[in-house]
């Protein structure tokens, strides 16, 4: 395939799954099967981090009043003694309770990234637990409704942040769906669960993927991606790469947002089980005919 087709159609992938409770992982790893085209060497492998990092930058303009509002409010909280429940320190803790497992996991984490099995019955699990999660709190079996970020507490944070976990060691679950569902399990709204996963994504996506990235251009050949030769091509794959998911999105974020203050997850949650198990089915066959 073309690079200059491939670029613009890995970017718009990224761009629509990066924030849906769909796993973007998943999606390029399936494209990358279906499509014939490989993604292995280091340059392609650094393209998927620019292409994440180009979908994160995404959400700091977007929120831009949210957090200049949440920066306003800080020094009051310190004064007041009451910093521990800000959100941005909440953030900061649930992203510590993701890093220090993620580290201690990154071996286990590694063996799981390549295998379209994982990612298949991730997404068909991750599926059932989102449609049953949602279902709970639409019944109002789920306890207290925190409406707003400011409202969280700490425990509700680091339960966000351990859970998070099972999208890094299970590649296919999403980081999306996982703090979704456990924000709603931990009495949140649909609407600020969901702003709490894109709050959370920013230092999560930009300490992943901002790390390999300068691994990778620093350290060349020895970093885990592999020796990396730019040129004036692949400069422009790169920034056709971070341009196209930033602006998909962006759509995607608005979109989403005024999506769940009216509706729930259970149309992602079929998705998720349909797309899943397809993709098992794929699987099976593709073992059959080899085995014959």
């Amino acid at each position: 395939m073309n690079d200059f087709l491939l670029s613009p159609l890995l970017g718009v992938i990224e761009g629509l799954t990066e924030f849906l409770p769909v796993s973007s992982t998943a999606h390029l790893r399936i494209f990358e099967a279906l499509a014939g085209v490989s993604l292995g060497d280091g340059f392609w492998k650094m393209f998927t981090i620019v292409i994440q990092l180009g979908a994160i930058c995404c959400l700091p303009i977007y929120f831009r009043r949210r957090l200049a509002a949440f920066l306003a409010s800080f020094a009051g909280a310190v004064r007041a003694g009451t910093w521990l429940t800000h959100p941005l320190v909440l953030t900061l803790v649930a992203f510590v309770c993701t890093a220090v497992p993620s580290l201690l996991l990154i071996k286990l984490i590694g063996k799981n990234l390549e295998s379209l099995f994982t990612m298949a019955v991730a997404l068909v699990a991750g599926g059932v637990v989102m449609g049953l999660v949602d279902a709970l709190f639409a019944r109002g079996k789920l306890g207290t409704r925190t409406e707003q970020m400011e409202g969280m507490g700490v425990g509700q944070a680091v339960w966000i942040g351990l859970c998070q976990n099972f999208s890094a060691v299970f590649p296919g679950v999403s980081r999306s769906m996982a703090t979704i569902a456990a924000g709603q399990l931990a009495g949140m709204t649909r609407a600020s669960a969901l702003e709490f996963s894109f709050f959370l994504s920013m230092p999560t996506m930009v300490a992943a993927t901002g790390y390999d990235f300068v691994k990778t251009v620093r350290h060349g050949a020895e970093s885990p991606l592999g020796a990396v030769h730019m040129t004036p091509h692949t400069w422009l794959l790169l920034a056709i790469g971070f341009v196209v998911p930033f602006v998909v999105a962006y759509a995607v974020v608005a979109w989403f947002m005024s999506w769940v203050r009216t509706r729930g997850f259970v149309p992602f949650a079929v998705y998720r089980i349909l797309a899943g198990g397809a993709l098992l089915v794929w699987l099976a066959t593709a073992w059959a005919g080899i085995t014959r």
